[in-house]
């Protein structure tokens, strides 16, 4: 019986030949990521075990939630982390000022490659199926127990396979894609399932695209988010993963729990409406939705890409001067990248404030909270009540295009109306 990618990496880290939606397996993990968040609990419970880690050079510790340290309590977190670090010489602790957004961060710097399973003590893991790994989010506990033995349970999904057909129209990115996704499936169409994402649309998706897509996988409740690896791939991990890599393909004849063809050329620019992501509607669909707040960036739309569909947008132009705009790079490199372009002087000159990487804004943490009655695009990745701030603060989910055009106008605003 044939094997889907997700299957087939489970088995071979499990020692298995086969697997079948629904085992329970024990499978080596090839790297193990935790945050200032999330990764001090997983420290406290790990101390406990009075062991070493098992390997490391396979265990990632970026502190980017909360950093630069907005208060006493982060910046106790974020030593925590530090001592834990240098204590257990962990070579994979990336420091205020060398680090980045952590989904964002982690691919740049080779620590996922194809084949790989991964996971971490924060949801949005599932962004490094993006490479054709699996990857996904645990809790803290689990964390600690693999920070220990290198390994880690799981109870091998389900995968809907979802068929993208078509040429995708201007403007529309994998931002668009999986928001319109998830307004046709919902945000518990995927529940503990693998979204598996191939056509023609994602073949000629960039690989930025595709690691947006994966991101928010979880949205829509999967375990984890997968494209299958090709040419565009290989050149991504070239240069930068230093190590061997195993490509894995689904067989003809695996089994899926449901396959959903999808016309991409018919998908315009998306919004996701509060408070669910779920909540999706084409830009042109909406009436006059006046907004004080713009965010760009986050670990699903923070990479040199994005920035540049932004700074096409805003070039030459000014923010609206009743609403603020955010700019916030995924990384060190990526802000210097932008820099090296000319990206951040478009963003000053247009008046927008560029920050250095953190996740800030999205979890509602500092460099960009909502007050009562305030509304904001975001090209992040949730709009639950009060994610970014009060809870009857107002979060627009959308592309980078849609949200540099609205950060002009001052209210929700397709590209086109400002080109």
């Amino acid at each position: 019986m044939g094997m889907t990618i997700t299957e087939k990496i489970l088995a071979a880290h499990a020692g298995l030949e086969q697997v079948e939606p629904g085992q329970l397996v024990n499978a080596r993990i090839d790297l193990a990521l935790g945050n200032d968040i999330t990764a001090p609990l997983a420290i406290k419970e790990f101390r406990k075990l009075g062991v070493k880690v098992f390997d490391p050079e396979r265990i990632a510790l970026v502190p980017d939630h909360f950093t630069p340290a907005k208060d006493i309590k982060s910046a106790e977190q974020a030593k925590l982390l530090r001592d834990f670090a240098r204590e257990q010489k962990i070579s994979n602790y990336f420091e205020v000022g060398r680090m980045g957004i952590e989904h964002c961060l982690l691919p740049e710097q080779g620590l996922v490659g194809p084949g790989d399973l991964v996971i971490g003590a924060d949801s949005h893991t599932c962004t490094y199926g993006a490479l054709g790994a699996v990857a996904t989010g645990i809790g803290s506990t689990d964390l600690a127990a693999a920070m220990a033995t290198g390994e880690c349970w799981f109870r091998v999904p389900e995968t809907i396979l979802l068929r993208y057909h078509g040429q995708l129209q201007p403007y529309v990115g994998g931002k668009d894609l999986i928001i319109y996704t998830i307004g046709q499936i919902g945000v518990d169409g995927a529940r503990y399932m693998a979204m598996e994402f191939t056509g023609e649309a994602i073949a000629a998706l960039s690989m930025d695209g595709r690691f947006t897509m994966a991101n928010m996988a979880i949205e829509a409740g999967a375990k984890n988010g997968i494209f299958p690896v090709d040419a565009k791939t290989l050149a991504y991990i070239e240069g930068r993963l230093q190590r061997d890599y195993r490509v894995f393909q689904s067989d003809a004849d695996a089994t899926y729990a449901e396959i959903i063809d999808i016309d991409a050329s018919s998908i315009e620019p998306q919004v996701a409406l509060p408070h669910l992501p779920e909540n999706a509607r084409s830009v042109r669909e909406l009436g006059e939705i006046k907004i004080d707040q713009v965010v760009i960036g986050s670990c699903t739309n923070g990479r040199l890409e994005d920035l540049r569909q932004a700074a096409a947008i805003l070039k030459g132009r000014q923010v609206h001067p009743e609403i603020r705009a955010i700019i916030i790079p995924g990384t060190q490199q990526i802000y210097r990248e932008a820099l090296d372009e000319g990206l951040i002087q478009i963003f000053i000159d247009a008046g927008a404030a560029v920050s250095t990487p953190t996740c800030g804004p999205c979890l509602g943490g500092h460099m960009g909270i909502l007050a009562k009655g305030e509304r904001a695009v975001a090209t992040t990745n949730r709009n639950f009540v009060g994610r970014m701030g009060h809870p009857e603060s107002e979060v627009y989910l959308a592309g980078p295009a849609v949200a540099a055009a609205s950060a002009i106008k001052g209210r929700i605003a397709a590209p086109e109306e400002v080109r």
